[in-house]
């Protein structure tokens, strides 16, 4: 007997693949949590293999609906392994269970819009009664074309990190993946503080209108000599500088210039530069 069948045969290198952007994946705690769900069903030897087909380009592209991802991996084998990730988006109902939960935090909105997910966004799914992320192996659908027995196989983690690191960038990729576009769900947002204000409106106490006053305003004194002076000196101008409540809301909201070139993440990069001139403004008080 030869030792032909144990000979591993090495990925071919796809000249167009999608590689890994960072070394580390799971940057943000919502693709973290993304990644645990995928750490929970896989073996550590096809989770290292997984990683090292994310790291090397072996993904092809990435196809992100909703419920499902569709994907092309290039493995030993001349034709590329096709890939699937089914998870059941939610219904109508459950959205609006969710909406009507979100709208009662104005955070949510306010860090949504500008790109990040609230850290407790998932309370408002679970007063819905549903979850965002997988949690068992049922949440999850998945499917390889290649011939390796174990599902998921390396070529569907690779897919999955790849994932996270799409995450990373775009939180709303995982709203689009339960059924909702971010359009979608900032217009249910929105619709439900109208109603809220409409409702608080109708609610209040009428007030009656008073009678305008109108009072003599004292007119300015004529001092050419002054005019480019203030009434005291600068020194006495009192300023308080604190960290944003979200780091680089701006940069989130516009995201990366038509012009961009750079192979590093643009809004990342501002991101930490925001981060770190606002630390060091901090810290010079």
């Amino acid at each position: 007997m030869g030792w032909d069948w144990y000979f591993k045969p090495k990925p071919r290198k796809p000249a167009n693949g999608i590689k890994a952007q960072s070394k580390k994946f799971g940057q943000t705690w919502w693709s973290g949590k993304w990644l645990a769900a995928l750490e929970r069903l896989v073996d550590p030897a096809r989770l290292s293999r997984g990683r090292s087909y994310a790291r090397s380009g072996q993904v092809l592209n990435l196809d992100i609906q909703p419920g499902r991802i569709a994907s092309g991996v290039q493995g030993s084998r001349p034709r590329p392994y096709k890939v699937k990730i089914e998870i059941k988006p939610l219904s109508e109902k459950e959205w609006n269970r969710v909406a009507d939960a979100m709208a009662q935090q104005a955070i949510f909105a306010a860090k949504l819009l500008a790109g990040e997910m609230p850290q407790n966004i998932e309370e408002a799914f679970a007063v819905a009664k549903v979850t965002l992320f997988p949690t068992s192996r049922g949440d999850l659908k998945t499917d390889c074309s290649c011939p390796d027995y174990s599902n998921p196989c390396k070529h569907i983690a690779a897919v999955y990190y790849l994932l996270g690191e799409q995450f990373d960038s775009d939180p709303f990729l995982l709203f689009r993946l339960r059924g909702k576009t971010k359009d979608e769900i900032m217009f249910m947002l929105r619709a439900r503080r109208v109603q809220h204000a409409i409702a608080e409106e109708e609610d209040a106490v009428a007030i009656t209108e008073l009678p305008v006053v109108e009072e003599p305003s004292e007119p300015l004194v004529v001092d050419p000599d002054r005019f480019w002076h203030g009434p005291g000196e600068l020194s006495d101008f009192r300023t308080t500088v604190a960290a944003p409540a979200i780091d680089a809301a701006p940069i989130k909201r516009l995201g990366a210039p038509k012009f961009w070139q750079g192979k590093q993440d643009f809004v990342l990069l501002l991101t930490r530069a925001y981060q770190a001139i606002s630390q060091a403004v901090i810290a010079s008080k």
